[in-house]
């Protein structure tokens, strides 16, 4: 099927400004988009088409991974094409699309739909899409994250597509299985006999997925304030991480059976014994000063910190705790992976594997040696591989949003979230959160620059 262009819900937005955009323009510049892709912004502002191109041009200069030119944009802006409507109102997307030269009673479609809006308006332009007589076979959407707030608006919101698109061409999009050292973890893992023949419970002692952010809610106050961390971070971004961790190795690289292999490992998720003991495996922080911040409710009781304690319950990892942390006004901006090996002699400190996602992309091992001179003294040191420090790496190292273009493109389904992974998740998360408020339902407050609540693990 031919990609003729894709059409931004949102284009007006934060994110079209910031991630697709710069990114479609680096892909642009990689002679990566056909000749005749069109790039379509749509929006509720009454910007003309060269007002647009402008506002384009000023943010793909300065988030943009390649060297920038007038030359290259000049070309790149021909693609673009501004659309002015109310995406509420099902009736003007009929005119959005024979505007498009989408006519009805068309056999094929080559449009890719990009829904870069909160989720209370991914029902709209579903309908209105479909009460436009389209798409027709082959037409693509992408939906952004957060998929609903809830279980049952993500239920809603899937059920809805489903009547649009065909199930194969529905892309969940998690921008951090775009990330380089995401997908260089199956590689640490398979392609490598010295990690391959020791990831498991026999040596593996802990394994924490860390996410941690400098910055507060910012201008999402009013998103997050009914989402919080649990359901802006944990359920989605560090469960796809765990199971890309924690899976067996798939049967192929084929994505049909790497998804198979992430779906298994949820559903090998260990349900909680004893809810009593819920405190000892979740704990939940509100930072200093959330309750001021713009769009927030003055009594709320919204998470910006989780700290989540699981265990998976089969063969490789029975008996290893798995730590998912993440927050909003930490000491510093970090994500990672950290791999801590059993100790294997006394007075030794236990091998880590770090795997660093950013703002720095790498892989550190931490190992003992004897440390120089007479004694016989162990000591730790480490070997450091920055993948990101290096110029021509960080030039020729695609961003997640250009990664995830292209694979939605191509077809390649291997980086995406797919709906029963997300179904599974979500069952998982609200037995916790249940749970949770039955038996503790306590939120932490803790000062910014920290490491979350004091009584942490």
């Amino acid at each position: 099927m031919k990609n003729k262009g894709i059409i931004i819900f949102g284009g007006t937005g934060d994110l079209a400004y910031r991630k697709l955009f710069p990114a479609l323009y680096n892909l642009h510049c990689l002679g990566l988009l056909p000749e005749d892709y069109k790039v379509v912004g749509v929006g509720r502002k009454g910007y003309s088409k060269e007002d647009y191109v402008e506002i384009i041009k000023k943010w793909t200069s300065e988030f943009s991974r390649l060297k920038y030119t007038e030359e290259d944009f000049s070309e790149f802006s021909k693609r673009i094409i501004y659309y002015q409507m109310d995406m509420t109102k099902v009736a003007q997307y009929r005119d959005l699309l024979a505007d498009l030269d989408y006519a009805n009673g068309r056999k094929e479609s080559g449009w890719t739909y990009y829904y870069a809006v909160p989720p209370k308006i991914f029902g709209f332009i579903t309908d209105g899409i479909r009460l436009a007589g389209c798409p027709l076979s082959g037409a693509k959407v992408i939906i952004e994250k957060p998929f609903g707030d809830t279980m049952d608006a993500a239920e809603y919101i899937y059920k809805n597509l489903k009547q649009c698109f065909s199930q194969e061409n529905i892309f969940f999009i998690d921008h951090y299985l775009g990330k380089e050292m995401i997908i260089n973890i199956m590689t640490l893992r398979f392609a490598n006999a010295i990690f391959g023949g020791v990831w498991n419970k026999d040596f593996i002692e802990k394994v924490e997925i860390n996410a941690f952010e400098e910055v507060g809610v910012g201008t999402r106050g009013g998103y997050y304030d009914k989402s919080g961390a649990m359901v802006d971070m944990v359920q989605n971004h560090l469960f796809q991480i765990l199971s890309i961790v924690a899976m067996e190795r798939p049967a192929d690289n084929s994505s049909e059976a790497i998804k198979a292999a992430q779906t298994k490992l949820f559903k090998e998720l260990k349900d909680i014994e004893d809810p009593h003991k819920i405190d000892q495996l979740l704990v939940m922080g509100q930072y200093k000063g959330y309750l001021e911040e713009d769009k927030i409710d003055p009594e709320s009781t919204t998470e910006t910190y989780v700290a989540l304690k699981l265990a998976i319950e089969n063969d490789r990892w029975r008996g290893v705790p798995f730590y998912l942390r993440t927050g909003k006004k930490m000491a510093q901006k970090k994500s990672e992976v950290v791999i801590t090996f059993k100790s294997t002699t006394e007075g030794a400190k236990s091998n880590k594997l770090i795997i660093e996602i950013q703002p720095d992309e790498g892989v550190k091992l931490d190992f003992n040696i004897k440390k120089p001179g007479t004694e016989n003294t162990i000591e730790k040191v480490d070997m450091d591989f920055c993948q990101s420090c290096v110029l021509e790496n960080r030039q020729n190292t695609p961003e997640a949003y250009e990664r995830l273009l292209m694979a939605a493109m191509d077809e390649d389904r291997a980086l995406f979230s797919q709906w029963n992974q997300i179904e599974i998740c979500w069952k998982y998360i609200n037995r916790i959160m249940e749970i949770y408020h039955r038996f503790s339902d306590k939120v932490h407050v803790y000062e910014p620059g920290q490491d979350g609540p004091i009584n942490n693990f």
